[in-house]
């Protein structure tokens, strides 16, 4: 996709470098005041790049860093969680350094906490109190949820060995390499986490809620510059620019 969109944008062949490192928890989120969030847990970790005057971040449980031509990671294969959370960060900050996307860093401080909040507000004021999927455990959105749609209304699976099973805010945090489907089918309305474009999770669960007409949002920071090119609905109400 990044191969594609550089040449008809014509910018594949110039010599334009970019720059990625990896986040501590506290640059990439601020003082957050919870410490559930996986990046806080070590679950996660946040990677930032730079292209030209666009800055961006993506979420992996792989971070790498990378200093080099945009051309690169142009052609790089996409055969890990690290070299997609390379392309997907990259791709992100290109777009942002467009004009062609906002929202390409991740929110800090209350905000994260506060973000949930606004998203299952957002849901309920609009769709009243529908069954909702979250796929990729966000703790503050899944608190939130459960608040104002109901814990019956909510169901959340992961992937982090060390939260499936485990009970939060009411309900019990199912496996998604085999609960994922079956939320699909259940929920009105599907949140899906960024991660999975850099986990390699997401085609299967976008085949699902398209064939089954679903509801669905992208959460969060990772998935600005897929989102926009593909024409994907996006939910990320405190992102940075």
């Amino acid at each position: 996709m990044l191969r594609t969109f550089t040449a008809e944008a014509g910018i594949g062949d110039e010599p334009i470098t970019v720059s990625v490192r990896a986040l501590d928890p506290e640059e990439a989120i601020g003082s957050v005041d919870r410490t559930d969030f996986p990046i806080v847990a070590g679950k996660e970790a946040m990677i930032e790049a730079h292209v030209l005057s666009g800055r961006a971040q993506a979420f992996t449980d792989a971070p790498s860093g990378f200093r080099g031509p945009l051309k690169d990671i142009v052609e790089r294969p996409l055969e890990s969680n690290a070299d997609r959370g390379l392309f997907i960060a990259t791709l992100n900050a290109l777009l942002a350094h467009l004009g062609m996307v906002r929202g390409t860093l991740h929110c800090r401080d209350r905000d994260p906490t506060e973000c949930g909040t606004e998203i299952a507000g957002t849901i309920a004021a609009d769709r009243g109190r529908i069954k909702v999927g979250l796929i990729g455990l966000n703790p503050a959105i899944a608190e939130a949820l459960t608040n104002t749609l109901g814990r019956e209304n909510v169901r959340v699976t992961d992937l982090n060995s060390q939260t499936v099973g485990e009970e939060k805010f009411g309900i019990t945090i199912e496996d998604g390499g085999r609960a994922n489907g079956d939320l699909i089918g259940w929920a009105d309305l599907v949140l899906v986490t960024g991660t999975t474009l850099v986990n390699n999770t997401f085609d299967p669960l976008f085949e699902q809620i398209e064939a089954e007409s679903k509801d669905y949002f992208l959460f969060g920071v990772t998935c600005s510059g897929i989102c926009r090119l593909l024409g994907l609905e996006r939910i990320c109400p405190r992102g940075r620019d």
